[in-house]
């Protein structure tokens, strides 16, 4: 510990922080603009100045940069000495002589840093009386809005897109006193993590497009802490509605899962919950009167109780809906909601995390590992916070490599970037296409999924100092294994993208043979989707199976839980088991094939309109929370419905103020494997001081103007019978625990970086943090095991080529692709190959090839891929107008 006297007041504090993170630790509002928790210092906006003093008889002292300047043994400061604060005031004032009045129009009024720190450093008044410097703005695609002449040169931006994030297309520009932040021309945006500039720029420069059609101001929001929905990760944002519509997704801190920031199928994919297409209505096919939830409960009761149903479940709906549906058609006639082949593979990934031959890591631990082989998995595109993480994980060894060579503090961004540019972790991927991550990579060998697993498989008989002979992966493996080897902490990383369950048997056998040799291992799977884990922790059936039940008459009725089944399975398989089901009810929120062939259509309610939980990849249990009460009486709980048609089932009365906490409870006696899941969030009678948390910022304006049209007077604000929160914006201001932090606001932090107030230590945990519960128990009792995978290498003639999956971020998630602004970035359909396959059929880049698949022609434009192996080809998967695709398939082409 070191002794900081800030105006001659000690504090105990830690060495090795630099002062204004310090500063803003104890408390001490300190303005700046350049500096990020995430970034480390540069220097560039002179805003943080302070007075240092060289020891208790200095009195002059000198004006220093809080941000550059290390905690020494003690260390003494002024932050509030006249000089001090005349400087940051002047910095301010020139830092605003550019800047627009367009405080009551500009998109980040009300939460901008900037309006901020101008309050704080007492900057009022304007004295600048010329014309202001201009820019042209550009257009960066249809979800980040551009706006340069708010700019006050922080550099934040492209610190974060390029030097954090790994972005090529943004950058600065300068030509004598104009500086440009923005691509070299109008265009898309190609990081994956661009929505993160709205929430990185201190101002108005960069926001969120999709949030300007209908915009609102942060304290006219109601807001609920969330779990975004879009991939296994599991990542915390926040929920913003106005006016019964989500209107925005931000990301909330979270220091054991994604920390600051979000990928942009997170950020915005959300506008699924707003498209016309959303079912919002009750359907029973025949039935022309008015249907209401009495009627159309009996209705469903009255098939319950007098057919036999089987229910599929589903990797997108909450544990507690799947639940609701197993106990409804009990536990031998619940199926998974997965392809047969998916299903399996997530079984094994289950049974993996549960054996113990590694830790389970989280998605931030990932940056604390120090060499990484990645086998068969694209993370930017299937899990891009995981690939963020990666990056990070090589820049923090690069960075420890500088700082102990030029002994400088972890958080001297430009100077430890510059000096170690040549050096990182080592990063290992075997994957049959190129990847982003690939530029970082030591070594990377794109092979067919048979030979990724025979490489790994030599990988780790190089790790037990087994490998003979001296085949082409010799070498290569002996580096990767000595590499592993040499590490503190390696990391395995693989996924279920390929569908290859001897990839992950592969994963396992590395790691292992790892922690047989003292090493402390990570691995790190990547599922399809948001509850995927979840789905597989309740050992449901095979889907086959339902089909087979329905087929042999043991089953005549088919409940569908928040599912579209032509997106897992074979269109005319699907057709036909449809046509011999009696009844086909669907419990969904989004119109699809599916629901287009029930002759029950049950509406339910999207994440943002319900409570439930998630398990994420790594096992955790983490809870999301409706943001507001839709008007529609419709939109409930899929898990409630669910509930209401059990007790009409069994003849039991409905318990219509039944809590969610209530419902875990049975959920967790039932199945035990669960157990802890009703520790994810406080239950519906936690208050602090007696008063619930409110959802709404304190200035949240306009509920009677709202209703007018209706009444004029103060309508009854809406109750909670789930959670601790009320939908108002009465109620406890204060550090309720994270879970149930709605949003982050401090005196005079209006804008993002009110997070430090919240945070134990700038850039640390959260007062009250509950990052989730992790509910994976491990079986001590049966030590580890090889898998040692056969290797099934397919015999493919030359005019065949095996047909794998290629993933985009935008496209091959089901929800997000139905957002109106993510809709324009979605990929045309195609196929690719590689020149030698483009000479032999004699065609052309981006002529059509016509092919088989699946007993379905297909003609699709061609892409060139010249890393692919000469018999493998690529379709982007999910992609809603190529339909269902099993891969990996096998088609015949003919050659010239």
């Amino acid at each position: 510990m070191a002794t900081l006297y800030i105006d001659n007041r000690p504090f105990d504090v830690k060495e090795g922080k630099n002062l204004l993170e310090t500063c803003l630790s104890l408390g001490i509002d300190l303005p700046y603009f350049c500096w990020h928790p995430a970034m480390g210092s540069v220097g560039a906006c002179r805003q943080c100045a302070i007075k240092i003093y060289k020891d208790e008889t200095d009195q002059t002292g000198r004006l220093i940069m809080a941000c550059m300047e290390p905690m020494g043994k003690e260390t003494r400061i002024s932050v509030f000495h006249p000089d001090a604060q005349n400087f940051r005031k002047q910095v301010i004032e020139w830092l605003m002589t550019n800047h627009p009045h367009d405080c009551a129009v500009c998109d980040e009024g009300g939460s901008c840093h900037l309006q901020d720190m101008t309050v704080m450093t007492g900057h009022n008044y304007r004295r600048f009386e010329f014309p202001k410097r201009t820019y042209i703005n550009q257009y960066l695609g249809p979800l980040i809005n551009h706006e340069m002449n708010r700019c006050i040169q922080c550099y934040r931006c492209v610190r974060f897109y390029k030097d954090y994030a790994g972005g090529k297309d943004l950058d600065v520009y300068a030509a004598h006193n104009h500086v440009y932040f923005g691509r070299e021309r109008d265009g898309v945006l190609e990081s994956e993590f661009s929505g993160n500039l709205a929430e990185i720029c201190p101002t108005g420069v960069f926001t969120d497009k999709t949030l300007k059609d209908h915009y609102t101001r942060k304290w006219d929001f109601t807001f609920a802490p969330s779990v975004c929905q879009h991939c296994s990760l599991g990542c915390n944002i926040i929920a913003g509605e106005r006016y019964g519509e989500l209107r925005q997704i931000t990301a909330r801190f979270n220091s054991m899962v994604n920390g600051y920031f979000i990928c942009d199928r997170g950020r915005f994919g959300y506008e699924v919950a707003n498209i016309p297409t959303r079912i919002n209505q009750p359907l029973i096919l025949n039935h022309n009167e008015n249907i209401d939830p009495k009627y159309l409960l009996n209705y469903v009761g009255g098939i319950l109780s007098s057919q036999k149903c089987s229910g599929i479940g589903s990797p997108r709906a909450s544990v507690e809906s799947n639940y609701a549906l197993q106990q409804l058609v009990g536990r031998e006639n619940f199926y998974s909601g997965v392809a047969d082949n998916e299903h399996l593979i997530n079984q094994t990934v289950l049974t993996i995390l549960q054996s113990g031959v590694a830790s389970p890591i989280s998605l931030k631990e990932i940056e604390q590992h120090d060499a990484i082989l990645i086998l068969g998995e694209d993370l930017t595109n299937t899990a891009p916070m995981a690939a963020l993480a990666v990056r990070q994980a090589l820049q923090k060894n690069s960075f420890s490599y500088a700082s102990q060579a030029i002994n400088l503090a972890p958080w001297h961004d430009t100077a430890l970037r510059e000096y170690a540019q040549h050096h990182s972790n080592d990063l290992f991927i075997l994957h049959p296409h190129a990847t982003k991550l690939d530029e970082l990579a030591k070594q990377v060998a794109n092979l067919p999924p048979d030979e990724i697993v025979s490489y790994g498989i030599a990988v780790r008989s190089a790790i037990e100092e087994t490998l003979i002979g001296n085949t082409p992966q010799r070498a290569s493996a002996d580096e990767i294994a000595q590499s592993l080897l040499m590490a503190e902490r390696p990391l395995i990383i693989a996924g279920t993208s390929l569908m290859n369950e001897a990839l992950l048997q592969t994963a396992s056998d590395i790691a292992l043979a790892l922690k047989n040799k003292g090493k402390q291992v990570g691995i790190f799977f990547t599922l399809t989707q948001s509850n995927s884990l979840g789905l597989a922790l309740m050992n449901p059936k095979p889907i086959s199976q339902a089909f087979e039940a329905i087929e042999n008459n043991q089953s005549e009725v088919l409940i569908v839980l928040e599912n579209d089944l032509f997106r897992i399975y074979e269109e005319t398989r699907l057709k036909d088991v449809f046509s011999r089901c009696k009844q086909i009810i669907v419990i969904d929120h989004t119109q699809s094939a599916t629901s287009a062939k029930a002759s029950v259509i049950i509406p339910a309610g999207i994440f943002s309109e319900c409570d439930g939980t998630l398990i994420n990849n790594e096992g955790r249990a983490q809870r999301f929370f409706q943001v507001f009460q839709p008007k529609n009486e419709w939109l409930k709980e899929s898990w409630r419905w669910l509930h209401y048609c059990y007790a009409l089932k069994n003849g039991i009365a409905i318990d219509e103020n039944l809590s969610i906490n209530q419902f875990q409870k049975q959920l967790t006696e039932t199945l035990p494997q669960f157990k802890g899941l009703e520790q994810t969030a406080p239950s519906e009678d936690y208050r602090v001081y007696g008063q619930r948390i409110p959802r709404a910022p304190h200035r949240y304006s306009g509920r009677t103007a709202i209703q007018t049209n209706i009444n004029v007077s103060e309508p009854k604000p809406l109750t909670d019978n789930d959670s601790p929160m009320t939908f108002t914006m009465e109620g406890f201001r204060g550090m309720a625990p994270s879970p149930l932090t709605p949003f982050f606001w401090s005196a005079g932090w209006n804008s993002v970086q009110s997070i430090n107030k919240f945070q134990i230590e700038v850039g640390g945990p959260l007062h009250n943090e509950k990052p989730g519960i992790k509910i994976l128990n491990t079986k001590e009792n049966e030590p580890p095991k090889y898998y040692a995978p056969t290797i099934n290498k397919l015999q493919i003639k030359d005019n065949e080529r095996l047909v794998i999956p290629v993933y985009h971020l935008f496209g091959s998630e089901e929800l997000s692709s139905k957002s109106i602004a993510v809709n324009e970035l979605i990929p045309e359909p195609y196929i690719a190959l590689n020149e030698y396959s483009l000479q032999k059929l004699n065609i052309k880049e981006n002529e059509k090839l016509s092919f088989e698949l699946n007993n379905k022609t297909y003609q699709l434009p061609v892409k060139v891929k010249p890393e692919l192996a000469n018999h493998i080809a690529l379709i982007p998967a999910g992609l809603e107008q190529l339909g269902y695709i099993e891969f990996p398939g096998l088609i015949e082409i003919k050659v010239g």
